[in-house]
C-alpha cells in the first residue's frame, strides 16, 4: 500500500514546487477587468446635467464619455451654441484623460504655472465643466457641459448629472 502511495505523494510534491518559486504576480491573470458606464446610466448623467442647467436658465450641450474617453451620449439644448457639443465632449475627454475636473486643470495650467504645457495637448480643453465620474475610487467615465455663462456654472451642472446616478453607484 505504501509503495503505491509514494509515487502519488512524489507527483503531488513535484506539481506544487513551481508554485512555491513563482512570484505572486505570476499567479495573476493575463487580462484585466474594469467597470464602465453603460449607455442607460450615461444617458441619466446627461439628462441630469441638462436639467440642472435648464433649471438655472442655461441652454447647454452635455457629453458623456466612457472611461476610455469614447463618446457615449451628447445632448444639445435647442438654443445652445453651435460649438457646445464639441466643447462638452472635449471637456469630458480631458476630465477622463487627466483624471481630474477641468475647473482645477484650468487653474493649474495657467500661463507661468508648472504644468501650463498641458494646454498644448491635442484635444485637451482646460475650461471648467468637465468632471470625471468615479465609482469606489475607480474612473468609470466623464461628463462635460458647455454653454452656461462660465466654466464654474458648467461644472455645477456636470456635478448635478453625476448626482443623478449616485444612488446607482452606492454600495
Amino acid at each position: 500500500m505504501l509503495k503505491r502511495l509514494i509515487p502519488v505523494l512524489v507527483l503531488a510534491a513535484a506539481l506544487s514546487l513551481p508554485a512555491l518559486f513563482l512570484p505572486a504576480q505570476a499567479e495573476k491573470h493575463a487580462l484585466v477587468t474594469f467597470k464602465s458606464l453603460n449607455l442607460e446610466t450615461a444617458m441619466e448623467v446627461a439628462e441630469g446635467a441638462l436639467k440642472a442647467c435648464r433649471d438655472g436658465g442655461f441652454q447647454v450641450a452635455v457629453a458623456v464619455v466612457d472611461r476610455s474617453g469614447v463618446l457615449q451620449v451628447v445632448l444639445r439644448d435647442r438654443f445652445a451654441g453651435l460649438h457646445t457639443p464639441e466643447t462638452a465632449r472635449r471637456k469630458a475627454w480631458t476630465a477622463v484623460s487627466f483624471r481630474t475636473d477641468t475647473q482645477q486643470l484650468a487653474e493649474a495650467s495657467l500661463s507661468g504655472e508648472m504644468v501650463s504645457g498641458v494646454r498644448d495637448i491635442e484635444g485637451a480643453l482646460m475650461l471648467g465643466g468637465g468632471v470625471p465620474i468615479l465609482f469606489a475610487g475607480s474612473l468609470i467615465g466623464g461628463v462635460g457641459v458647455s454653454g452656461a455663462p462660465g466654466g464654474d456654472r458648467d461644472d455645477v451642472c456636470a456635478r448635478a448629472g453625476i448626482a443623478a446616478i449616485e444612488d446607482k453607484l452606492a454600495f
